[in-house]
């Protein structure tokens, strides 16, 4: 379950707009589902992974993110969750590392519980695949075998 201060780390994460009281799970929802602008894809690329050159592949086709630059059209939904799964991944990670650096090694490497798979890559794919991450988290957090 996601609480009001996680949602507000995935929202400053993503670079939106603050939101007087803050946001809601709803309306965190919302903004997601209305679709993200393109400029969250390198806030989160500077923050999360700025040594992964193909970063914003894993959120949009290349073909695609130059369409939408030339349209200035924002991400589709499926693109927003995605980009909202890294951040909600990030978010977790720092809180458990406590170090920016921490973090990135352990987004960024494979690990034996995702069977040799990057948590990263996991987590965009499904919200199955960033719940395996989050837990893998949460078990490192509440010292489980991880």
């Amino acid at each position: 379950m996601i609480h009001g201060n996680e949602i507000h780390k995935m929202a400053n994460v993503l670079g939106l707009e603050e939101v007087h009281g803050g946001y809601t799970m709803l309306m965190f929802s919302a903004r997601i589902a209305s679709g993200l602008p393109l400029r969250s894809i390198e806030r989160v690329h500077k923050i999360v992974a700025p040594r992964y050159r193909e970063f914003s592949t894993l959120i949009i086709t290349k073909q695609t993110l130059g369409r939408r630059r030339k349209k200035r059209e924002p991400l589709s939904r499926t693109e927003s969750e995605r980009l909202a799964r890294i951040a909600r991944v990030w978010s977790m990670a720092k809180d458990v590392y406590k170090d920016e650096d921490l973090a990135r090694a352990f987004l960024s490497r494979p690990h034996q519980m995702l069977q040799g798979r990057v948590p990263l890559e996991v987590a965009t794919e499904t919200e199955y695949g960033a719940d395996a991450v989050v837990e893998i988290l949460g078990r490192l957090k509440y010292g489980s075998a991880a």
